[in-house]
């Protein structure tokens, strides 16, 4: 319970408390005044000697109604006060959720852009290395030598740019004839890739400047990596309006970059028990959370309500705070129409 949920709560246990009191108070002045009451019949009864008698009975009863009169004020101004101490409460409490929600939009949000800065470079790489001399050369020339000079040059990229897992070149029919690891991964070469979507967008390519991003898959072919696939045609020369020979394609590691965006999210130590951060795709499939739970298996449905917005913050049922914000693309890359989710519990789950 945060401290604003603390006030509320002890300001309605004060009127409950001040409520039973009061109600106590009226019910033994109410019972003072029977008892004056029937003082000053017995008193009359007495005749001249109840005379005494009846002047105290007078003073009791008058002392009770007095009692009854401060009772009544103070219930009307505990009432005022606990009212207002409540409002006070719960104003400091949406206040509070407001700020929550905040927090966790822009923390989806810059997780999410850190994903789209980092899969922009890819698109930029896949461009750049289809237009190296070895990656042309080994599709316009059949010599062995060229090949193998192409997957040693493939090699030295890799050596350099450890977010990657593979790069591997196709020729017209799919067929792999080089990689950067075919020592590690020896089953790519020569395997037949004509039927991928990576081979199929990168030959559809109008032109040097374009390229084509696949969704996160597995490729069993890698050892079954989680893999982000960036491909683009090559062609003739390098030139970027060269004829086609042929096809890039580069496998991003998908599985180690993506859980270090996930767990990189700036939370207190206190926070991060509570806290689920995710990366969805545009259908709700869990592209990468930092529990680890359901990657590429389940869906997580969000709440996206007719806001035109891109973030969006909502509580549900149970308590949790859901924070969310679709990818806002970077420069030249537009975004697969992806989300970064914050989901945050009330309580630890046992």
């Amino acid at each position: 319970m945060s401290e604003h949920e603390k006030i509320v709560e002890l300001s309605r246990n004060v009127g409950t408390i001040a409520n039973r009191k009061l109600i106590s108070i009226n019910s033994i002045t109410h019972e003072i005044r029977i008892l004056a009451l029937n003082a000053l019949i017995e008193a009359s009864r007495a005749g001249s000697a109840g005379v005494g008698f009846a002047v105290v009975a007078k003073e009791v009863k008058s002392v009770s109604h007095r009692i009854t009169d401060i009772s009544h004020e103070m219930s009307k101004d505990l009432a005022g006060s606990i009212s207002e101490l409540n409002k006070v409460g719960l104003t400091m409490m949406v206040q509070l959720e407001e700020a929550k929600g905040k927090r966790l939009k822009d923390l989806a949000l810059n997780m999410i852009d850190i994903m789209d800065r980092n899969l922009y470079e890819r698109s930029c790489d896949v461009r750049w290395w289809a237009t190296d001399g070895a990656v042309v050369e080994a599709l316009q020339d059949v010599d062995p030598r060229k090949r193998a000079f192409a997957s040693e040059r493939l090699g030295v990229i890799l050596n350099s740019y450890t977010v990657y897992i593979d790069l591997w070149i196709a020729d017209l029919e799919g067929n792999v004839i080089a990689t950067g690891r075919p020592g590690l991964y020896p089953g790519a070469v020569g395997s037949n890739v004509a039927r991928e979507a990576w081979f199929c967008d990168a030959l559809g390519t109008a032109s040097g400047d374009d390229y084509a991003a696949q969704n996160i898959q597995v490729e069993a072919l890698l050892g079954s990596q989680q893999v982000a696939i960036y491909s683009t045609a090559v062609r003739e020369g390098g030139r970027a309006s060269g004829k086609v020979i042929g096809a890039l394609g580069i496998f991003f590691d998908w599985g180690t970059q993506a859980a270090a965006v996930v767990n990189a999210v700036r939370l207190t130590d206190d926070e991060r028990a509570l806290t689920r951060c995710m990366l969805l795709d545009r259908e709700g499939r869990i592209l990468a959370s930092s529990d680890g739970h359901g990657i590429l298996r389940d869906k997580f449905h969000l709440r996206k309500g007719s806001s035109s917005s891109k973030t969006d913050f909502y509580t549900t049922q149970d308590g949790s705070s859901i924070g969310f914000a679709e990818t806002p693309g970077y420069e030249t890359y537009p975004g697969l129409g992806w989300y970064g989710v914050i989901e945050q519990k009330l309580h630890r789950e046992v």
